[in-house]
């Protein structure tokens, strides 16, 4: 809440929301996350007066920007599609000394391009997802306690069989939120359950509201019950802080901007007013440094909010 505001990245083997297998060879992953530019994109966050910062693991193409025994125990793929380079380690050292805050993003399911990892990850299914919850568990649980408070939170897309996870027994939220606090119990959690507003929150075991919205911009929670006004947004849903996340371009990770500069700033005050944060998401070019068309804006939205 004392951030207000957000950058948000899709960086991924393939593009956001792929479900399609994808032919890219592992050594040609490992290269590109080599050439990440970590010291870079840290100038460029801190002159853009950004104080927190997001990105994706890996999503739906089974490639990982950072290794994982027990994910490539469970999968058995060799060579392994999470890369040699700890990227999210390596972040974390260029961010810190600039007093900006690093956080994750990664599905809460298989990745579904990747049929032979989500096979093995999925195990024998149930409803509950059982196998796949304590597989998943024990992979988010390797990062966690290897990055430790050096990872400020997480933003969890899916699950979205809430059912499943709001089981009184574990595998739950409670003990998927326990295996991605291991390392750090400071850190924060969202479990998103799809794009929809208002604003939600799912589960008393996460911090903030996933907050997730693309084509509108929320700004109330919904009508009185004789529809005289507006129910305005509380700092608050459900114990939840509030959260939104949208995107500065037409998709994720994708151009052309999409608002004016005076739009994204004034949303973002607008939701600061309700005690609420923003995350944009902005797109990365492959070396790692935020695509030249948004850096403006960005830059723009972090003088006008400041910190």
């Amino acid at each position: 809440m004392q951030g207000k505001w957000g950058l948000f990245t899709h960086y991924l083997a393939d593009t956001a929301s792929n479900l399609k297998p994808i032919a890219l060879p592992v050594d040609d992953w490992n290269r590109r996350i080599d050439a990440f530019d970590v010291d870079g994109l840290a100038r460029q966050l801190a002159e853009a007066r950004v104080p927190y910062f997001v990105i994706t693991l890996g999503q739906n193409s089974g490639f990982y920007l950072s290794p994982n025994r027990a994910y490539d125990e469970i999968v058995g793929i060799k060579p392994s599609k999470c890369s040699r380079r700890d990227l999210i380690a390596d972040l974390a050292q260029a961010l810190a000394p600039r007093g900006i805050r690093l956080m994750g993003y990664l599905p809460g399911t298989a990745p579904a391009g990747d049929a032979i990892a989500k096979e093995k990850l999925e195990g024998k299914p149930d409803k509950r997802m059982t196998e796949f919850q304590r597989n998943w568990e024990a992979v988010v649980r390797e990062w966690s306690l290897r990055w430790g408070k050096s990872l400020s939170g997480w933003w969890i897309d899916g699950p979205y069989d809430a059912a499943a996870y709001q089981h009184p027994d574990a595998p739950n939220y409670r003990s998927f939120a326990e295996a991605l606090k291991a390392g750090n119990p400071d850190s924060i959690v969202a479990f998103n359950n799809g794009l929809r507003t208002p604003l939600y929150s799912m589960t008393e075991y996460e911090d903030y509201t996933p907050g997730e919205i693309e084509r509108d911009l929320s700004v109330a929670a919904g009508n009185t019950p004789d529809f005289s006004r507006l129910a305005n947004y509380d700092r608050f849903l459900n114990g939840a802080q509030l959260h939104v996340l949208t995107i500065m371009g037409e998709w994720w990770g994708k151009r052309p901007l999409r608002f004016p500069d005076e739009l994204t700033i004034g949303y973002t005050k607008f939701i600061n007013s309700r005690g609420g944060v923003v995350s944009w998401d902005a797109p990365l070019t492959l070396e790692g440094h935020i695509d030249p068309e948004f850096l403006p804006q960005v830059t723009a939205l972090g003088r006008a909010i400041g910190k």
